[in-house]
């Protein structure tokens, strides 16, 4: 039985949509490392019982944290995003959360730097508070192994005795995707030789995301919120990544409506993106079981996204367009081989990795 709400909320669902496509399904997904977090903080003494916990979020972490804040007796203190809606503002106020929400702009860019800047100043006024920094900190990583775990038991996990496993998610922080990939490679693909299992890694972005390059490229609707950035992460280790798929709202939304019209999975625009993603590589390796991260359910995405549903182009009129360097990005779609480049462009210009 679980002690708290967190933790049923951590547990994802395993949901095969199709032969080898699967859906790894969160109400949630950042309550899994938000809670692991905590509990190394506490474990180690980094932090004590009813100290403070900062950090910034465009909204998932936020309810994350003020989750596992409440289930240790920590405070929370959020500097969020203009994306934060009014139903997570009053779950964080009924959790006794504190959010300081940036004003309204038009660029999503500049809002992160906002935030940040608004940490180091609340930093500088209370040194007694612990900043959590989920994009750079690895004990974001931790809540993972659980979760690798379940999937290689449920798939096999990319091991000698099943076919090769493709994950597939939107990058963001760097953590979910990162860890994954992380752990499943790390079991052996046969006790003979302990090779690494066959476990290959997509990553999604958004246009205009600095992550992996493509800030030059603008999505004339939004920037797909929590799975791209204006800012390097430290928690992004880019020598994880096998393929990038850069995908546009429009092409998200159409992924979204048809994940609920087709599979009845209700869940947001960084799903809906993986979910094209997913299924274009599955139809180039169908030998390989390919599975996708749905990070959390569709209801703040309802009047944004599920609404104009009869907007939604049929996924089968979209494809990717196949690119060598970022400088050949173009809407609404577009995916390029990374290789397991160990840098990303993003920081010395546009260019071919490695």
């Amino acid at each position: 039985m679980d002690q708290h709400i967190a933790e049923a909320i951590g547990r994802p669902d395993l949901i095969r949509l199709d032969d080898r496509l699967v859906c790894l399904r969160f109400e949630t997904m950042k309550v899994v490392s938000a809670l692991a977090a905590v509990r190394r903080l506490l474990d180690t003494g980094a932090v004590r019982r009813g100290d403070t916990l900062l950090d910034s979020s465009s909204g998932i972490y936020a309810y994350a944290l003020a989750l596992a804040c409440h289930r240790y007796g920590m405070r929370c203190h959020i500097v969020g995003s203009t994306t934060v809606d009014g139903t997570l503002r009053t779950q964080l106020a009924v959790l006794g959360a504190t959010l300081e929400q940036m004003e309204p702009c038009s660029d999503l860019g500049l809002d992160q730097e906002r935030r940040v800047e608004r940490i180091h100043e609340i930093l500088a006024e209370h040194p007694e508070y612990h900043w959590m920094r989920q994009y750079h900190d690895d004990v974001h990583y931790l809540g993972y192994r659980v979760i690798a775990d379940r999937i290689r038991e449920a798939t096999g996990g990319g091991t000698a005795d099943a076919a090769g496993l493709t994950l597939v998610g939107g990058v963001g922080s760097g953590a979910s995707t990162g860890a994954l990939a992380r752990y499943l490679r790390g079991a052996a693909a046969g006790p003979a030789d302990g090779a690494p299992a066959d476990v290959e890694l997509v990553g999604v972005q958004p246009y205009g995301s600095l992550t992996f390059g493509a800030q030059h490229v603008r999505d004339p609707e939004i920037i797909i919120a929590g799975i791209g950035s204006s800012i390097p992460f430290g928690n992004v280790s880019h020598e994880l990544y096998d393929i990038l798929h850069w995908i546009s709202f429009d092409a998200a939304l159409a992924g979204s409506v048809d994940l609920l019209r087709r599979h009845a999975v209700f869940a947001g625009l960084s799903t809906g993106a993986g979910y094209l993603a997913a299924r274009h590589e599955r139809e180039r390796a169908p030998e390989r079981t390919v599975l996708f991260i749905a990070a959390d359910t569709g209801h703040r995405y309802a009047d944004t996204v599920h609404a104009r549903h009869r907007e939604a182009a049929p996924i089968e009129h979209l494809a990717p367009r196949e690119v060598r360097d970022q400088g050949e990005l173009a809407l609404p779609w577009s995916r390029m081989r990374w290789n397991r480049a160990p840098a990303a462009p993003a920081v010395r210009g546009v260019g071919r990795p490695g």
